[in-house]
């Protein structure tokens, strides 16, 4: 088990830090397994595509080879600029927000294509309490979310326009549930919400109670 009370807003920051700069370093290399190291060996991480279709990888193995591995693999020269970022050091929890950009330059408007809406990741970081990463600072957990029909609708315009680099035709062909770490709902391999907020851990709110009680 990891502590994350200990944490400082200092250390949140100087982790955060070498977070966005371990981010710009895969962004140019066209690599992102190199951000493995960031996350805990137990750490969870993803993603809704639909309401039957999530992503979910559980330890740094799955994160390296599926969540950062074959999700990311084919979008060679996209960047995921963080526009803000909301720090609750009493939580020690991180919430990015970031724009999703290809770097594939539509010609009729000079702009990168680029995914509209909101986009972001929210982390939990603790200080992990034992195993060979004892003492120091790792992604516990991390869930994202983007607008996935816009998502769909960006691709397909870069598609159209015939500058799709064959990379990202094969990465656009990896879908469905029988690509690694996607499932059905009813499936996940670990809680849609981070298991902690799934507990209850933060609830911040009394229940609203079920709608035949505020009859």
């Amino acid at each position: 088990m990891s502590d994350s009370s200990d944490l400082t807003r200092a250390e949140i920051d100087e982790f955060w830090d070498s977070w966005l700069a371990a981010n710009r370093e895969a962004e140019r290399t066209g690599d992102w397994r190199v951000l493995a190291e960031s996350y805990a060996e137990d750490a969870t991480y993803g993603w809704m595509y639909s309401p039957d279709e999530h992503f979910m990888a559980v330890g740094r193995d799955q994160i390296r080879d599926w969540a950062i591995g074959i999700e990311m693999d084919g979008l060679d020269g996209w960047h995921y600029d963080y526009q803000a970022t909301v720090v609750d050091e009493r939580k020690a929890m991180i919430v990015g927000f970031w724009k999703q950009r290809s770097g594939i330059v539509n010609e009729e408007t000079g702009r990168e294509y680029e995914v509209l809406g909101i986009g972001g990741s929210w982390f939990g970081v603790a200080r992990q309490a034992k195993g060979p990463d004892a003492g120091q600072i790792k992604i516990a957990w991390q869930r994202d979310w983007f607008d996935m029909p816009s998502t769909a609708h960006t691709f397909m315009e870069i598609l159209q326009s015939g500058k799709a680099p064959e990379t990202l035709l094969r990465r656009m062909k990896v879908a469905g549930h029988d690509v690694p770490g996607h499932y059905h709902y009813d499936e996940l391999t670990s809680t849609l919400w981070p298991p902690p907020v799934e507990r209850g851990d933060y609830v911040t709110q009394e229940p609203g109670g079920s709608p035949e009680a505020a009859k």
